[in-house]
């Protein structure tokens, strides 16, 4: 009897779209980010000439720590926005434990993550402003490039489930008639179209596994690399090839079901 052998696909299916609407929600989030930066003013590299002058002649003495509060004002707002905006979809679960600079350095890496640092009393200027929205762009551009990789896992899988479905629904069928009640030339077609069916699942392996070994190519900055997909996708899940073993274990059904008929059809010889 056949059972649900396309189970894992259809689990598959489910976390590929649940995958890609996170995606698609930290694209949004890295696009408020970057556009709220963009309109964040830029500090000069010194003080004002005007405040140096009031403080030299000391009719505006400004402690050191406030000076540094006001440098720092900048990369503060921007870690404000980090947080606001994109944190919440970087860090697993929600844990609040990750420190923001750590999680700005996996979203953008270690430059602008130390240009952003706290203790480092920088101040926010052009060049600052500038590495961080260039950060933002190209995470989109990545985020871009695994949502067109996501895209064209869901096709795959969708395509794998239409020729699984197909199998089984038939093997469904094929089930309600047994072959103590079938001809000698209707066991015939019956061997034919599980043969049918097997070249069916034989097609899908060979087609999932050359896609297992390319890649998806948008740029030449953005490459996803579809066996790293998957293993990434599906590592939490009973099998990294959901597809390939869907497709084994229907074969393997067909094939019994092909010995079965030929032990009939020897019979009637």
């Amino acid at each position: 009897m056949i059972g649900d052998e396309a189970a894992g696909v259809r689990d598959a299916l489910a976390h590929v779209e649940r995958e890609r609407e996170q995606v698609l929600a930290k694209r949004r989030a890295v696009e408020r980010f970057e556009r709220r930066v963009r309109k964040l003013a830029a500090q000069s590299a010194r003080p004002p000439e005007g405040t140096a002058r009031a403080t030299a002649c000391g009719t505006a003495s400004m402690p050191a720590a406030t000076r540094r509060d006001a440098a720092g004002g900048g990369r503060r707002r921007v870690r404000e926005l980090f947080a606001e905006t994109i944190r919440a979809h970087s860090v697993a679960d929600g844990d609040e434990s990750e420190p923001l600079s750590v999680t700005i350095r996996e979203e953008f890496g270690p430059e602008v993550s130390a240009a952003l640092d706290s203790d480092t009393g920088g101040r926010f200027t052009p060049a600052v402003k500038e590495a961080v929205v260039s950060a933002a762009v190209d995470r989109k551009r990545g985020l871009d490039g695994m949502r067109r990789a996501l895209d064209g896992e869901e096709r795959s899988l969708r395509a794998a489930l239409a020729v699984l479905d197909e199998c089984e629904d038939w093997l469904v069928r094929a089930d309600e008639t047994p072959l103590s009640g079938l001809g000698f030339d209707a066991l015939r077609r019956r061997h034919e179209a599980l043969a049918d069916r097997r070249e069916a699942c034989d097609r899908l392996v060979r087609e999932r596994q050359r896609r297992l070994g390319g890649a998806t190519h948008h740029t030449a900055a953005v490459e996803v690399d579809h066996r790293l997909l998957a293993a990434y996708l599906y590592e939490d899940r009973a099998t990294d090839y959901p597809v390939l073993a869907a497709a084994t274990r229907v074969d393997g059904v067909c094939a019994d079901c092909q010995r079965a008929v030929r032990d009939h059809l020897v019979r009637r010889v």
